[in-house]
């Protein structure tokens, strides 16, 4: 089954209980799809609930987010859509909400200091004039969204919002323009009824900066899938049958088409060499960092990238079929995923909106029947009351509030943090998968190892070496050439008569003598063995080195060792996080003998070696449902299923665009010691989400009761709307002052 057809099919009904009927999923399906029969184009849905699917953008019916494009299809336009337009609309309210903030706020000040530039009643109608847009423009797509759950009955965050934000405003343009219906307890000393447009202004202005923040890590992530198609090649050159050679695009290549790779280009699709030999580095789809040869008969996988050599290939997967397809699907059904800790205000408010609304009612009816004169307008002032106090504003900031400092906490020490999910589970997490190229190693193999034998001494030997590799743009003659460059040595003059020997390396002319540099093969050809230097080749390799022999003239002279090089910061690391009772797995795409050298080295009980980044992504799989709570943490373009699949990816700052997208946290660094220092600050960032939670929780369950006049028979109190609103405003202050507790957490 392709995950095309995947995402048609109906969701079991236990999927998602919380938004369809269970015993009607296929019924509920067809209600939410409003995609055309035999619609081709672009699908949306919501990544919460698959049911919803149409043919354009828009937001979901049941629980209000923004729609993402289904599958790997990622149109720029439409995927900033809504980001413009709620940035747009953020911008303006924040220029119209500041000044009234200003204004509410001066007239609290002892002697009201502003009434003489601007009276009472001025002020109220510029409260009118700032509010207004704000209100009716910038909280339109709440509104649409409110009025969609009540049609649905869906209730959720949005119908709490549009709720609040609606009575606040429409209770102010009343006490505005009609007074007079106000009982006279409730009118200021010659000022009037109070208004409260700063109230639903400021909600509006706070909700559409959570908004913002939102939409802008989700845009993030799929920068992932674009950076994993960027890999892919525009066009191909394809042979024709009678040897006619034309440059095509890669979406008319077809199966068993013939195409010739020149050096340097990228491979266009997954095939088999027919002709030529070259090495081919494969590091951004295998994590390999070592160019491997291709000769004819060996496959080739398309986005791979040619070396100096020319290839003839027979296409076998082109399309949707090739490797690098495969992995941008994985990729995007792995980013398909919400934290449930996003979703717990819209599960509250299933009951709570319901509540707050039939306790408004069943307050207006009591007021109105056994309140005292006048009883219509007591009702009217409670019921509002409870709506305003049960505002959804500290609700909503709980959560974003505290993502907002950890990431500027967490950006501060080198952390980068994608998004709640990630902040979320890593406080559970109990098993890190950790790549080892890049990831535990530099990623670029190094000169590490120098021996010469006889009269030969060791800087004449490197010298000559990288005379013979200087004009080579494979890894291992890079790192022998800089290692001659690190050392302050010149290279030989520079080598005549080059001759490659594929399998076995390199010989040429320097300086009048013959240099060959390559394995064991090559010195038996040349008769240059040496049986003291097999052993400690034996012994190089053994420590995750690869090793080259020299000779000069036909003589063994030396042997030379290049690494990629563990980086110095692992070990500790490494023992820090198996301390914090974490388990650990490496995985490579290297050999087996390579892989056991380093984990060795590390002390890493366990690892995976030949692995692919299908092998990859299926390994994060089985551990998460055999019970782990899985970190994957890695740098290359391979790493990107696994990284989006486990629980939190982490990638290395110092890796591939696609590994750091796919991510949900990135160690600027790309130090490991950073990832103890990550979950610190998750733990205490979910601690904190939990206290603002609570405290919001709390404050309408006891807040609603009293709006609602229960202390009233005990105690003659009411709650009047302007102190209901005060509540409301010092509630969403109380959560900002509890997340910003964040910034004296040591991490």
């Amino acid at each position: 089954m392709t995950s095309h057809e995947h995402h048609h099919e109906p969701a079991p009904s236990g999927d998602h209980a919380g938004c369809c009927e269970g015993h009607k999923p296929a019924a509920n399906q067809q209600r939410f799809d409003t995609t055309p029969p035999g619609f081709t184009g672009v699908v949306y849905t919501c990544p919460m609930h698959p049911a919803v699917r149409q043919a354009a953008p828009g937001s979901c019916p049941i629980c209000g987010m923004a729609l993402e494009p289904e599958g790997g299809a990622l149109p720029e336009a439409d995927a900033d859509t809504e980001l413009s337009s709620m940035t747009r609309r953020l911008a303006v309210c924040a220029l119209l909400t500041a000044p009234l903030v200003a204004l509410t706020m001066a007239d609290m000040l002892p002697g009201r200091p502003l009434d003489a530039l601007l009276p009472a009643p001025a002020s109220k109608w510029a409260g009118v004039l700032l509010a207004s847009p704000v209100v009716l423009w910038g909280a339109f797509p709440f509104f649409q969204r409110a009025l969609a759950s009540l049609r649905t009955m869906r209730l959720n965050m949005f119908t709490l919002i549009g709720i609040g934000v609606g009575v606040a405003y429409i209770y102010s343009v009343v006490a505005a323009f009609a007074p007079s219906i106000f009982p006279l307890a409730f009118h200021g000393e010659g000022h009037g009824v109070a208004v409260y447009f700063e109230a639903a202004a400021v909600i509006t202005t706070l909700v559409l900066l959570g908004q913002v923040l939102e939409l802008r890590a989700r845009r993030a992530t799929s920068g992932a899938v674009r950076a994993l198609l960027s890999l892919a090649p525009r066009t191909a050159r394809r042979i024709s049958a009678d040897g006619a050679e034309t440059d095509v695009a890669v979406e008319d290549i077809r199966p068993g088409d013939k195409l010739r790779i020149r050096p340097g280009e990228k491979i266009p699709a997954d095939g088999v060499v027919l002709e030529g030999e070259s090495a081919v580095d494969e590091s951004m789809l295998t994590g390999e960092s070592m160019p491997v040869l291709k000769k004819a008969g060996d496959p080739a996988t398309g986005a791979s990238l040619n070396g100096s050599g020319g290839l003839v290939i027979e296409a076998r997967k082109v399309g949707e079929d090739t490797v690098l397809a495969q992995i941008v699907r994985l990729t995007v059904a792995a980013q398909r995923s919400r934290a449930p800790i996003e979703r717990i205000v819209d599960a509250v408010s299933a009951w709570f909106v319901p509540a707050v609304i039939a306790t408004s009612v069943v307050t207006f009816i009591l007021w109105s029947m056994f309140g005292p004169d006048p009883a219509m307008a007591f009702a009217l002032v409670n019921a509002v009351a409870v709506l305003i106090i049960a505002c959804p504003c500290a609700l909503g900031l709980a959560t974003p509030m505290s993502i907002m400092v950890a990431t500027g906490i967490g950006a501060r020490s080198g952390i980068l943090i994608r998004n709640a999910e990630a902040l979320e589970t890593f406080e559970k997490v109990d098993t890190l998968v950790i790549d080892k190229t890049g990831t535990l190693t530099e990623g670029k193999p190094r000169l590490v190892y120098l021996e010469a034998i006889g009269d030969v001494g060791e800087a004449e030997l490197l010298a000559a070496a990288a005379s013979v590799e200087a004009s080579s743009e494979h890894p291992l003659a890079r790192a022998i050439v800089d290692g001659a460059r690190d050392r302050g040595l010149a290279p030989a003059p520079a080598a005549t008569q080059f001759a490659s020997f594929t399998g076995e390396g390199a010989q040429a002319l320097v300086a009048g003598r013959t240099v060959a540099i390559g394995n064991e093969k090559l010195m038996q050809r040349i008769g240059a063995s040496a049986p003291a230097f097999a052993e400690k080749a034996d012994l190089r390799r053994r420590n995750g080195e690869t090793v080259m022999f020299v000779a000069i003239d036909g003589r063994a002279a030396g042997l030379i060792g290049v690494a990629d090089p563990v980086k110095p910061t692992t070990p500790e690391a490494l023992a820090n996080l198996r301390r914090s009772g974490l388990r650990l797995i490496m995985l490579t795409g290297d050999a087996r003998p390579t892989a056991e050298a380093i984990a060795r080295k590390l002390d890493i009980a366990e690892f995976r070696a030949e692995v692919s980044p299908q092998d990859k992504y299926k390994i994060v799989q089985e551990l998460k449902r055999a019970g782990a709570r899985v970190a994957m943490a890695g740098d290359g373009v391979n790493d990107a299923p696994a990284l989006a699949e486990a629980d939190v990816g982490i990638a290395m700052g110092t890796g591939t665009d696609a590994a750091i997208e796919s991510a949900s946290v990135t160690l600027v660094k790309g130090d490991l010691k950073a990832i103890a220092r990550a979950r610190a600050l998750s733990r205490a960032t979910m601690r904190n989400i939990r206290q603002n939670l609570f405290f919001a929780f709390a404050y309408n369950m006891l807040g609603v009761p009293i709006a609602a006049g229960v202390l009233y028979p005990i105690f003659g109190l009411l709650l009047n709307p302007m102190i209901a609103a005060a509540a409301m405003s010092f509630s969403s202050v109380s959560v900002i002052a509890n997340a910003l507790r964040l910034k004296r957490q040591p991490i």
